[in-house]
């Protein structure tokens, strides 16, 4: 579904504040609600107002383009699953409090997924019976619950948040390196596109089990752990690089050359390694956020679930699994603290609510109208997602929301420079003001 890619300020729902809320204790939360993106409805939960949402859904395509790109097709599970599944893998008395337990009128016993492994797996195994069904990639969005004993930090760490959680499905041990290559290189890429430089990190592979895994981390001051890397992965570009997923080789030497730096959290940091495999002018140590975490667990949920293929040979065995998370939610904070500034968010375009804020400066004026709502519909007919401020308030107040708000660019509108036949446009990111044409302006955004 397409977003509309404009709206009137006057009609549009974005309850701001100008003080900050005493429950935030980091830039993302603050700011979050500053901008009218979230209201908290209980802790760790939040309601998405039209800002927020239209992150998220930013987000969201971003994702899906990535899974799609590598052969990985969408599906949508239920929030609620059956207790019998969780029985069969062995995780239902396993998983702690975080699991929301449910029994519904009929005394069933029911939860709120917190994951989908269970799920998938028994999908799988009803409708794939042989190698010919293999190797397969889904993934879904859906929105997730763990009653986290402590929520805080906002969306970063509460109780109900959106994932994507995909599943790779392979006949053999090999087959499913490949299809976690495959999902290594889209992450990679995903990361990129927003804006954000995501290293990859070894990690503990925790309640999902298996024996390889990796974090994906983004550096923030506000992070929730310390991570140690060679400061040249930060120079790696891999978004334009012509991978194709369908070649193995390719695959394992971008892993290969990615992977190849030292890159440790705190869990896994080894300071002697680290010492002596990265040179001293390249040594980083920064506070991390997890955004990403992908693990091959190989047949940890196929084999208590009796999910299984048979071979060219007739011979059954359980199917290779892998699942691939990115936190959809917790990436719309995650962002926000890595990139803002002392006046608000300053959102990368690709999952900016908008790309450009329009203010007319003199609302009223029949010549800033004028040119206003000429530049609107040609903004709008170009596809390019504008928030016209037309409020009746000071010059003052539109500067500085625009500024928390932090769309990509700024088109300012006033008397004098409709006058002159200019317009000023503004780039949030550097700062620069420059006086153009109304068509030139119009040209380098829709460019």
């Amino acid at each position: 579904m397409r977003l509309s890619p404009a709206v009137r300020l006057s009609e549009y729902f974005m309850p701001t504040l100008r003080e900050t809320p005493s429950e935030a204790e980091i830039v993302s939360h603050r700011l979050m609600l500053r901008a009218g993106m979230i209201r908290q409805e209980s802790a760790g939960i939040y309601s998405w107002l039209p800002m927020g949402y239209r992150v998220l859904r930013k987000i969201e395509q971003v994702v899906r383009d990535e899974m799609d790109r590598i052969g990985c097709h969408e599906v949508l599970m239920p929030t609620i699953q059956s207790a019998e599944l969780w029985r069969k893998s062995g995780r239902y008395d396993d998983y702690g409090k975080e699991m929301l337990r449910i029994t519904d009128r009929h005394d069933r016993d029911m939860l709120f997924g917190p994951t989908n492994e269970e799920m998938i797996t028994d999908i799988f195994a009803e409708h794939a019976k042989s190698y010919k069904d293999v190797p397969r990639m889904l993934y879904h969005i859906q929105w997730k619950f763990r009653d986290e004993v402590r929520p805080r930090f906002g969306v970063m760490r509460g109780r109900e948040f959106l994932m994507k959680d995909a599943y790779s499905f392979d006949l053999t041990p090999e087959d499913g390196r490949i299809s976690y290559n495959k999902q290594f290189v889209a992450y990679l890429r995903l990361y990129a596109r927003m804006g954000l430089q995501a290293i990859p990190m070894a990690a503990d592979t925790g309640p999902i089990g298996g024996d390889m895994s990796h974090e994906f981390i983004i550096l923030a001051e506000t992070g929730e752990s310390q991570v140690w890397c060679n400061s040249d992965l930060l120079e790696l570009d891999l978004l334009n690089a012509d991978i194709d997923h369908r070649d193995p080789a390719q695959m394992s030497d971008v892993i290969g050359k990615v992977t190849s730096y030292y890159a440790a959290t705190d869990e896994q940091h080894d300071e002697a390694k680290y010492q002596a495999e990265v040179p001293e002018d390249k040594r980083l140590s920064a506070r991390g956020i997890e955004v990403g975490h992908i693990f091959f667990f190989g047949t940890k949920y196929s084999e208590p679930m009796n999910a299984k293929l048979q071979t060219k040979d007739g011979e059954s065995v359980p199917v290779q699994m892998g699942s691939y998370g990115v936190g959809v939610s917790r990436l719309a904070g995650a962002i926000i603290e890595a990139c803002h500034d002392d006046n608000g968010i300053v959102w990368p375009e690709a999952v900016a609510p908008f790309k450009v804020g329009l203010i007319n400066l003199r609302v009223g004026d029949a010549a800033c109208d004028a040119a206003c709502e000429d530049l609107f519909a040609k903004l709008q007919a170009a596809g390019v997602d504008v928030m016209y401020d037309d409020r009746d308030e000071r010059a003052g107040v539109k500067f500085a929301d625009m500024d928390l708000i932090g769309l990509p660019w700024q088109i300012v509108v006033g008397p004098k420079g409709v006058a002159a036949g200019v317009v000023e446009l503004k780039s949030r990111k550097t700062g620069v003001k420059e006086e153009l044409s109304p068509e030139a302006a119009l040209a380098r955004l829709a460019g």
